[in-house]
């Protein structure tokens, strides 16, 4: 059997388990809103899927920040010229699709560049000019719904300033990262010059959060204050110098490499990081038959270990290092 025959497999087996779910529904006797909003989950997520994966294999950044964040500010004109900085490097920038902050991603990265994720409020947010009409645009009712695809489909996420939704959106990514739940991704806090909002947040992490123990130490390394817009794109781009992506098969981490780390430098791993680890330890190979389903990564070498799930402030500090060996 082809592997891609496996793969339409797999699909077939899980569009049945969707069928099986719905059919126990019917089953339950829900409530009528209990079926509004899982029916309407399933199509806006359907959707959304749809208009993503033409550019699934397309690096992207997710930027939040405020709605309400006028264009003649400071701010502002940081994130328009991230945005141009990262749609210069051939990422693509995906913001909430409204104005301010959202809008001067799209600004910055123009529309070919931009995709959106509109939310759909009684009171604001229709799309900027930037986005709207654009077939990148997905406009959705639940916020919940929204927040999957923002993490989902990113490659990094970059905080601006903004009010509840933008402090939501922060945490619950960090929250993820710091669980597992999400691939390490790189996550920047991004003042403006001069600016202090994400400098004062940083501060209460590390006297409240941390000399509580509410944190650990290695979690301060899963994210990034910066004021300076070039370098959260440098930022950005060194955390994938070498490392490409990551993913589990069976009880095993697998790191793809661009390039293989060196003897001395595989040493180096299995010296300083065999405390990530619940056996064993680092070892470089070729594909594993469990990643079959990404055929554009066949070429690349593979770290694989028996990583423990738990430190993920350290494994950062692995990819950092991976990164310094290109």
């Amino acid at each position: 059997m082809s592997e891609q025959q496996q793969r339409q497999e797999r699909i077939d087996d899980l569009i049945q388990r969707i069928r099986n779910s719905a059919q126990r529904l019917a089953e339950d006797h829900p409530a009528r809103g209990d079926m509004k909003i899982l029916s309407r989950t399933l199509r806006e997520l359907r959707y959304a899927f749809k208009i993503f994966a033409p550019y699934r294999n397309h690096r992207k950044v997710t930027v939040f920040g405020s709605a309400r964040t006028p264009a003649g500010e400071a701010t502002y004109q940081a994130c328009v010229d991230f945005g141009r900085a990262m749609a210069e490097r051939d990422w693509m920038v995906i913001t909430g699709a409204a104005h301010g902050i959202m809008e001067a991603g799209h600004v910055g990265a123009g529309r070919e560049m931009s995709m959106g994720l509109n939310i759909m409020l009684p009171f604001e947010q229709s799309a900027n000019a930037i986005i709207d009409g654009d077939h990148k645009l997905v406009n959705m009712k639940y916020f919940f719904t929204r927040k999957l695809m923002f993490v989902k489909e990113c490659d990094a996420v970059v905080c601006y300033p903004g009010g509840f939704g933008t402090m939501d959106e922060a945490m619950e990514v960090l929250t993820l990262v710091q669980t597992g739940k999400r691939d390490i991704v790189p996550i920047i806090l991004a003042d403006a010059p001069g600016g202090t909002y994400w400098k004062m947040l940083d501060q209460f992490i590390r006297e409240e959060l941390l000399a509580g123990g509410m944190i650990s130490p290695e979690d301060l390394h899963l994210y990034s204050v910066t004021e300076d817009y070039e370098a959260a794109a440098e930022e950005i781009m060194q955390f994938y110098k070498n490392y490409h992506s990551m993913r589990y098969v069976g009880q095993n981490l697998v790191l793809r490499l661009k390039e293989p780390l060196s003897q001395e430098s595989l040493a180096i791993v299995n010296r300083d990081f065999a405390d990530i680890l619940n056996s064993g330890e680092f070892v470089q190979s070729g594909r594993l038959d469990g990643e079959q389903d990404h055929p554009d990564t066949n070429a690349l070498t593979r770290l694989v270990a028996h990583f423990n799930r738990r430190n993920h402030g350290r494994l950062r500090q692995l990819i950092n290092f991976i990164n310094t060996q290109a």
